[in-house]
């Protein structure tokens, strides 16, 4: 007989926490089938997270020694319709060897809570076609929002449409 794997903790990402999500950040890369996209340093992530005023959150879900095994990494969008902020969440990962502790569902309840708390509408994110993770957030009562299409400007023509501006805006950093 096992004993049950203790159900990790959640709390904000710390400094110090920053090189494990990155390595996690590049795990979800490599199951995502993509690491060659994935190009995220310790030095980004921590200019992100820890600036002023940040614009990038995060939570770690960490195991009884407190080392990070999943992460949430989300950002504040804005509902016109509704005349509130709502959360998206960029990246759910949780390591292999801790699924089925419960830290994912507990990631998304933490966020869930932040919503509720700040009158927040919606928790929004994006998955790919393929990851079985859909049944799971069908289990918490999320729903796929197959009605809109995702779009997607970067590289050349990102560049190409910026150059239309006349002048080329000037705004500062947020």
């Amino acid at each position: 007989m096992t004993s049950p794997v203790a159900a990790p903790t959640i709390r904000p990402v710390r400094p110090e926490d920053v090189p494990a999500v990155v390595a996690m950040v590049h795990e979800l890369a490599e199951y995502e089938r993509a690491p060659e996209q994935c190009h995220l340093t310790a030095d980004q992530l921590h200019a992100a997270l820890f600036p002023a005023a940040p614009a990038l959150f995060g939570h770690v879900a960490v195991d009884a020694a407190d080392q990070p095994v999943g992460f949430a990494l989300w950002f504040l969008n804005f509902s016109t319709w509704a005349g509130v902020h709502g959360i998206y969440l960029e990246d759910l990962y949780v390591r292999p060897a801790a699924r089925g502790t419960g830290a994912g569902r507990t990631l998304l309840a933490t966020l869930a809570a932040i919503c509720v708390e700040r009158g927040y509408e919606r928790l929004d994110w994006w998955m790919l076609h393929w990851n079985p993770a859909a049944r799971f957030y069908a289990s918490i009562g999320a729903t796929p929002m197959d009605e809109w299409t995702p779009y997607r400007l970067t590289g050349p023509a990102l560049r190409e449409l910026a150059a239309q501006t006349t002048p080329a805006p000037t705004h500062p950093a947020a």
